[in-house]
């Protein structure tokens, strides 16, 4: 499990962005998210540095 800081992910369409940059490196990663406190969580087998650079890419940088 990796967990993210993602500032400016705020809302439902946020997620579902995250949710597709996520699945774009690892189709079968599973998200948990926790909006209010702008984290979310994954269960993938994908190294850490390629989920980074696909969020970044799409725009949810994680701190």
């Amino acid at each position: 499990m990796t967990e993210f800081q993602i500032q400016n992910m705020t809302c439902g369409h946020c997620a579902g962005v995250v949710t597709k940059a996520v699945q774009a490196v690892d189709p079968k990663a599973t998200l948990d998210f926790d909006l209010p406190a702008h984290r979310v969580r994954v269960e993938s087998s994908a190294p850490r540095e390629q989920l980074v650079r696909s969020l970044t890419d799409a725009g949810y940088p994680p701190a």
